[in-house]
């Protein structure tokens, strides 16, 4: 015990040394450059960061496991707030209390008591709540104190709620202050910044491109100023008023653009992102003064100003300009790139100046303070070191000596102790601590990049000849046993839904809802190719879920629009959802692989008369029994160039009233005919549920799918050099009794290892660079850049034995009220291993609690061309598909009874999922 003590102290002392000697390196850019890229082709190494068999919720040496790939152990107190993620959060001008927009947990308002440390307030839109406001709907930044501390504005969708400030330091009496729509446009209000006096707040209309004056007392708007796109942070400096724009300056004609909110931004073809940020300076003493603006790096999010400065962070370029406001120029760009090996990823969000010079920037994808000493805007800064926080830190500010830390993510999802626990179950924090010398700040900044998993392995050159082929090559670029990687990606579903009822696995079998019966592929799929009991999506919601797959990072734009997602939800028909480095199908273009797409991260879908699911569902017969085309065929187009070129258009993307069936036929005629790609990717999405039949049927529908695609794939000539990986975008929509983050992952390949149960920690984010190790992909940022590859799931003695599709146990047709015209499914009798199929008939007693639920999911969108992903309520979709899967007959985990839909605890949580 005491080598390996000593071991573990000499380890964290050379990680230490390292991080500090590679943060006195970071370099420090001047006006107009840019950072070099670090990664050289064909020298990254797979093996980092290692958890172990860590689960997330335990605390271990290093902190706190989370869901996405990091330990978490902030310095300083933490105030955890259970009510949802903070958005954005302000102090009162006395220093004595926080004000924080929240969301995902049945509040817009936090009001929090910083003396006495303490949630003071919450403010929603419920019943219960004092006082009561409309909506729980909250925008990116604010709310934002008066300079008297006596009102609190915050942003909202279309415009302010505006509270009185007690004495208290709680609130009271809210009005409104609308904004109105520009056509098709919401306000979407971003900062609201009050001038010196207190008279006139200026607004940042984020969703219309303007800036507007409001009489403070009346609530009259005064001026507009057109700016530029995507108006989201303020500052007021003496007689200007500086703007960041995170979409940019406007187009010129002919330039390369994509759309973002109905605004044609500046964009990049390939990889879909943004091109251009700016800050406009509005000058408020000449009102009719033309607007100007100053280019910054991408993405600028917060505008700070003191000591005629202003600082504004460059989200997507991993940096902070320097803006000096009498030259308004920037004058300084400050790298805030801590690890050498990764230029982008950290994503920093929030910056402030303390008295004694030390310029504070959260790194929100590091869970770090970033500290550097700063003097004045022409001297170059200095870096100190960093500081850790919790789960994805947005807003910093100083009161007196106290720095406080807003974290939007808080400790992850909160665990229970009884029910189960589900990603809606969300915290946050507030952080406070007294900023300590620079000599400490220093010595923590080496268990950031522990908690990380910084260290120079991923970067490390190897020597020799060429490497032989093995499945996950350690070396980046070196050969792989495996040419085609096949990604299967489908919706909500947690481990315990689907596995919990195999008992080598790590399960509870009370909450399993879609066991053997439901998903038998599955089952065997897992019991050939091994089972994966400790694997966890990082995203509480498709918009997330999707944007980890496909860029190994949620970016800071999505992450900071869950108060209301009305700009968009899903990103991909949104420039500002996207990173500068692209997507893994792009990465797979640039390491010269093919790439063939299914569906995944389509948006838009045309459906021919008649392609309701009935038919779908007898077209798919169909085309199983006479090799025929597709009597309906769909259209699924992707407004990304580089993806809509590599997409097989007829595979129809989200639409509950597609059977996944359908999709695996489309997707089989295309296989048959071309062949594989070496990247090819998919989105079948029926465990969704929520379609024209029940939540069971749909569930079973989708095993269905995944079982006759692997069976096709394995009976091919391309078996020998495949690999499989089906993977949940996220597991949003039922509960573990580990963690609601946990789900079910599948590696089929003749080199996974067979039969084998595997519980090491993986993440998607693990996945995702197993599947860059084995084509050869440049890691897109530093969180793949620092994760493990899932190499210990693979051996060298490959298995070509292939896999049989497995019949349908539950009916394909259950729950559907107009039978197809082909007839209802009556799969053969089975020898019933798991839980009773369930059942779509209603017990008398339930009918009319069925009924109402039958209205409500009427109105959630899930079927038909404007379909969205996770558009109902959590917390309802939940209940809802327990109780059809329970036959009506058992009330949700740790309830008493069951609920009609306005009577579900939690019914109406701003959910992360509603877009509108």
């Amino acid at each position: 015990m005491q080598v390996t003590r000593r071991r573990k102290l000499v380890e964290e002392a050379r990680i230490s040394l390292i991080s500090r000697r590679i943060g006195r390196r970071i370099p420090l850019l001047t006006a107009g450059t840019t950072a070099v890229a670090l990664v050289a082709a064909g020298t990254a190494l797979a093996q980092t960061h290692q958890f172990g068999t860590d689960q997330v919720g335990q605390v271990t040496e290093n902190g706190q496991v989370v869901s996405s790939n990091q330990y978490i152990a902030p310095y300083g107190d933490r105030l955890v707030i259970n009510q949802g993620k903070i958005m954005s959060s302000s102090v009162s001008p006395d220093g004595t209390h926080m004000a924080a927009s929240v969301t995902d947990g049945g509040a817009a308002l936090a009001i929090v008591d910083l003396k006495n440390w303490k949630t003071q307030q919450l403010v929603s839109s419920a019943a219960s709540s004092n006082p009561r406001i409309s909506s729980n709907n909250v925008g990116q930044e604010g709310p934002t104190y008066s300079p008297d501390g006596k009102q609190l504005w915050l942003g909202q969708p279309d415009g302010y709620t505006v509270f009185t400030v007690n004495a208290d330091g709680g609130v009271s009496s809210p009005r409104t202050v609308a904004i109105p729509a520009d056509g098709s446009k919401r306000a979407l209000v971003g900062e609201a910044v009050f001038s010196a006096d207190g008279k006139t707040v200026y607004s940042a209309v984020n969703g219309q491109n303007r800036v507007v004056s409001i009489d403070a007392a009346t609530g009259t708007i005064k001026r507009s100023w057109a700016v530029g796109n995507a108006p989201r942070d303020m500052a007021v400096v003496g007689d200007k008023l500086y703007v960041s724009n995170e979409g940019g300056r406007p187009a010129k004609p002919g330039e390369p653009t994509i759309n973002s909110y109905g605004t044609q931004v500046l964009a990049d073809q390939k990889t879909a992102a943004t091109t251009s940020g700016t800050v406009s300076v509005i000058d408020l003493a000449n009102q009719d003064a033309a607007v100007s603006s100053i280019e910054v790096g991408l993405h600028p999010t917060a505008v700070y100003a003191k000591n005629g400065v202003v600082f504004v962070t460059n989200t997507a370029d991993n940096n902070v300009s320097v803006i000096d406001t009498a030259k308004d120029k920037v004058v300084q760009t400050i790298s805030t790139q801590p690890w050498a090996k990764a230029r982008v990823g950290y994503e920093p969000d929030a910056v402030t100046l303390t008295d004694d010079g030390h310029l504070l920037v959260t790194l929100g994808r590091a869970n770090a303070v970033a500290v550097y000493k700063f003097t004045s805007a022409q001297e170059p800064v200095s870096y100190v070191g960093l500081l850790p926080t919790d789960y994805f830190p947005s807003e910093i500010t100083t009161s007196g000596d106290q720095v406080y830390v807003s974290n939007t993510r808080g400790v992850d999802a909160r665990r229970k102790a009884t029910g189960g626990r589900g990603t809606h179950d969300t915290t946050s924090s507030v952080q406070k601590f007294t900023l300590p010398d620079d000599s400490v700040i220093r010595s923590y900044t080496g268990k950031v990049f522990k908690q990380n998993g910084w260290n120079g392995e991923s970067l490390k050159k190897t020597d020799g000849a060429p490497a032989k082929p093995v499945p996950v090559p350690v070396k980046l670029g070196d050969p792989s046993t495996i040419k085609h990687v096949f990604l299967l990606v489908k919706e909500n579903r947690t481990y315990d839904q689907v596995f919990g009822d195999i008992p080598k696995g790590n399960g509870d079998p009370s909450l399993t809802e879609f066991g053997e019966n439901v998903t038998p592929n599955q089952h065997a799929l897992a019991n050939q190719f091994g089972l994966y009991d400790n694997t966890y999506d990082i995203g509480t919601n498709s918009a997330e879920g999707h944007n980890w797959l496909m860029q190994a990072d949620n970016p800071e734009y999505t992450e900071s629009s869950a108060g209301e997602y009305t700009r968009s939800y899903d990103t991909e028909d949104d420039a500002l959802g996207h990173q500068k480095t692209g997507f893994i199908w792009t990465g797979a273009q640039a390491a010269h692989k093919s790439v063939r797409n299914f569906g995944e991260f389509q948006q838009f879908l045309t459906k021919p008369s008649g392609a309701n699911w009935q038919n779908l569902y007898c077209d798919t017969k169909n085309m199983a029994a006479t090799g025929q085309d597709t009597a309906y065929p769909l259209n699924s187009t992707s407004p990304i160039p580089s993806l809509n070129d590599v997409s097989v258009h007829g595979f129809p993307k989200f639409d509950t009233s597609v059977p996944d069936v359908y999709r695996a036929q489309i997707w089989k005629k295309d296989f048959r005919k071309n062949g594989p790609a070496n990247l090819n990717m998919f989105w079948l999405s029926s465990d969704h549920t929520g379609g024209p039949v029940s939540p069971a049927s749909q569930v079973a529908d989708n095993d269905l799918a995944v079982g006759q695609i692997v069976d096709e794939i394995s009976h091919s000539k391309y078996w020998k050099d495949s690999a499989i990986f089906v993977v949940e975008d996220d597991s949003q929509a039922g509960l573990d009794h580990v963690d609601g983050h946990r789900a079910p992952v599948q590696i089929i390949s003749p080199w996974a290892r067979h039969g084998a149960v595997d519980s090491h920690y993986y993440s998607q984010i693990n996945m995702v660079r197993t599947v860059e190790q084995i084509l050869g992909i440049q890691p897109m940022n530093q969180k793949d850049t620092a994760a493990t590859s899932m190499a210990s799931a693979f051996t060298r003695d490959p298995d070509f034995t292939p896999f049989k599709a497995l019949p349908n146990r539950t009916s394909l047709t259950d729950g559907v009220k107009t039978a197809p015209s082909c007839g209802l499914d009556t799969p053969a009798a089975q020898s019933l291993k798991a839980a009773a199929v369930p059942s779509s008939s209603v017990p008398a007693d339930m009918k009319n609690v069925a009924a109402e639920w039958d209205q409500w999911k009427s109105k959630q969108r899930l079927t038909g061309p404007n379909a969205v992903p996770d558009y109902a309520p959590p917390a309802q979709m939940n209940h809802l598909t327990w109780y059809q899967t329970h036959n009506w007959a058992k009330p949700y985990p740790g309830e008493k009874k069951i609920y009609a839909p306005q009577d579900v605890p939690g019914a109406y949580i701003p959910s992360a999922e509603n877009d509108g």
